[in-house]
């Protein structure tokens, strides 16, 4: 839904690199038209903006919460690192109990925290990139610097704005 507000939780320099180095080394180039990102909420409505700026203010008040890179998913299409943070599970479940009612089907459902570093492939070449990366993983922390507001526009986002957890 073009103008759609999508919240996404905003990475430290270091793992943003890694994960975008990832995702340019995997995902179609023809189809990436973002980079890594940690999205939480995929279709706010446009007409919540003032409040959900505010909210993402008052929730980064506090610490950055603690979170790792738990483990890959296979996501039929594609390969994701899956991410773990009950401090960020937190904060999701705050923000979608604030907007109850004004959320998609998808954004409502169960959220599985993750960083998309192959999409839209064959399931077989997903299953091959899948199992060469769960080969060799092992679990690393994940710095989560703060929370990020972007607008979509049929394809690439529009960084409304970013907001950081007290260090």
């Amino acid at each position: 839904m073009a103008g759609a507000l999508i919240v996404t939780a905003a990475l430290g320099a270091a793992d943003f690199a890694w994960l975008d180095g990832a995702r340019r080394r995997y995902f179609p180039p023809e189809r990436n038209q973002l980079d890594a990102h940690l999205t939480m909420f995929h279709a706010l409505p446009p007409s919540l903006e003032g409040e959900v700026r505010t909210l993402l203010k008052a929730q980064c008040k506090g610490p950055r919460p603690a979170a790792t890179i738990a483990g890959l998913m296979n996501i039929g299409g594609g390969v994701a690192y899956r991410v773990s943070s009950p401090g960020l599970d937190s904060f999701r479940e705050a923000i979608a109990d604030h907007f109850h009612g004004s959320l998609t089907a998808q954004d409502a459902g169960g959220w599985r925290a993750h960083v998309t570093i192959q999409n839209k492939v064959a399931p077989n070449e997903a299953k091959a990139l899948f199992d060469r990366l769960n080969k060799d993983f092992r679990p690393r922390p994940l710095v989560i610097h703060g929370l990020a507001l972007h607008r979509y526009l049929d394809g690439p986002w529009e960084t409304l704005g970013k907001w950081a957890f007290r260090a």
